[in-house]
């Protein structure tokens, strides 16, 4: 049952995302990409539930945060570094009004920690938490998320 409730949820959400990302794509953003947009957000969708895995990459054995930015970029065509720290430097600054879905959240959890997922909609972002968790989908305005934040970034241009 809670499989099914899973599924339903995933389904939900990505229609609802769809919707959203059609929104977007009338903005007039130069350079805007809302295919890529609509791919990664797709690809993370798609992983969720996947377990997470230290240094995983691939949706088996699973993924930490960063792999499954890498692996949801890397189908949609994007190249994306390995680490956290290494894709906060390498993707352009997003202010955290104007994030959009397939853009990356970032975060400080702990001393020479951080974290990132990646913006389904607004207010939500999905993510690899920490060991015996799975790819889940997180509201960003949870007061832990919120007091973590430290920026907004993207490769999709």
């Amino acid at each position: 049952m809670f499989r099914t409730l899973r599924l339903f949820g995933g389904l939900f959400l990505l229609a609802s995302s769809l919707v959203w990302l059609q929104g977007c794509s009338s903005t007039g953003h130069r350079g805007d990409n809302p295919q890529a947009r609509q791919e990664v957000v797709m690809n993370a969708i798609a992983q969720i539930g996947t377990p997470y895995r230290y240094g995983g990459t691939a949706p088996s054995p699973g993924f930490d945060c960063s792999g499954l930015v890498q692996y949801t970029h890397q189908r949609a065509g994007i190249a994306v570094p390995r680490s956290t720290r290494e894709q906060r430097k390498a993707s352009y600054d997003v202010s955290r009004s104007r994030l959009r879905p397939g853009d990356l959240v970032f975060f400080k959890t702990g001393f020479r920690q951080y974290h990132v997922g990646i913006v389904v909609d607004d207010g939500r972002f999905v993510h690899a938490p920490s060991s015996s968790k799975t790819v889940q989908i997180t509201r960003l305005d949870t007061p832990y998320w919120r007091k973590r934040f430290t920026g907004g970034g993207s490769f999709i241009n």
